[in-house]
């Protein structure tokens, strides 16, 4: 009995400690719930955003199209007040008509010349020699700029 109360005396002395081991699980456990989380609420934070550009993406359309139609009726308003001044000033709307058709004339074949002198330039051999090596000078820098952003801040 003695043996008993002594053993008895001994447990209830001790400390117990806490198995090592359902405590590192419970902690690897939370560990992965805040994971799990905070990924979750990144995944949901991207969705949103991706949301948004494509809302975004259909606004800036509409927004070009008002921009388009607003542009071109004041082109149409501004060459109605043309017309006028012309015909007040040459005293015949004939006479004013022709020479805003003759304008008009003008500008497309000056605006036709012009891209066609600029798809020339482009086509010839030391501009297309100069456009590739300035996209691979591009795609150079590019990934040099992403290799040095993946070693650290303060490494070049």
């Amino acid at each position: 009995m003695q043996e008993d109360s002594g053993r008895g005396q001994t447990r209830a002395t001790a400390p117990e400690t806490p198995a090592p081991s359902s405590s590192l699980l419970q902690e690897l456990g939370r560990l992965a719930s805040a994971v799990r989380r905070l990924f979750g609420a990144q995944l949901h934070l991207l969705a949103a955003e991706l949301g948004l550009a494509r809302s975004a993406v259909s606004w800036l359309l509409l927004a070009a199209l008002a921009a388009t139609v607003a542009g071109v009726a004041l082109g149409l308003t501004l060459l109605g007040l043309v017309g006028v001044l012309l015909a007040t000033w040459l005293h015949s709307w004939i006479w004013a008509l022709l020479l805003l058709a003759l304008l008009q004339a003008l500008l497309l074949a000056g605006a036709i010349l012009l891209f066609r002198r600029c798809m020339h330039w482009m086509s010839l051999p030391a501009t297309r020699h100069e456009w590739s090596a300035m996209m691979r000078d591009t795609l150079h820098h590019a990934e040099r700029e992403a290799g040095s952003g993946t070693r650290g801040e303060g490494e070049p």
